[in-house]
């Protein structure tokens, strides 16, 4: 299995800094790399849940150093891996926050005790994790 591990490190002095880029909560730009979060259901963009769940993201990860472990496939334009904000696994904490459900069809149900109940019953799986 292909790995390959992205670092940032936020507010660290360097020549080049690395940037990061949220497009929902389930999709991050590392250093203009995009990794789609494996294993992690979130809501559309479309949605206000979809907004929230960006906006709570986008928080969470200020100021942290993200690392991203790629399992080297790849969806649409995105590489898919598990991502740690200073070593905490980003998938499980944005599902832990009530902001996503476990996709256990890619993370073989690792997050699904992870769950919030007000996320189940608010939020709708999507088909493919089912």
């Amino acid at each position: 299995m292909k790995r390959l591990l992205l670092f940032l490190i936020l507010l660290a002095p360097s020549a080049h800094a690395a940037s990061l880029h949220v497009r929902d909560a389930d999709t991050i730009v590392v250093d203009g790399t995009p990794v789609r979060l494996n294993g992690v259901d979130a809501p559309e963009l479309g949605t206000r849940s979809g907004q929230d769940a960006k906006r709570w993201m986008v928080n969470y990860l200020r100021g942290k150093s993200i690392s991203c472990d790629l399992n080297g496939e790849r969806t649409h334009d995105r590489w898919v891996g598990v991502c740690y904000a200073d070593g905490q696994d980003i998938g499980a904490a944005v599902i832990a926050a009530g902001h996503a459900l476990d996709c256990r069809r890619y993370s073989g149900g690792r997050y699904r005790h992870l769950e919030t109940a007000a996320a189940k019953s608010r939020l709708r799986r999507a088909d493919y994790c089912r």
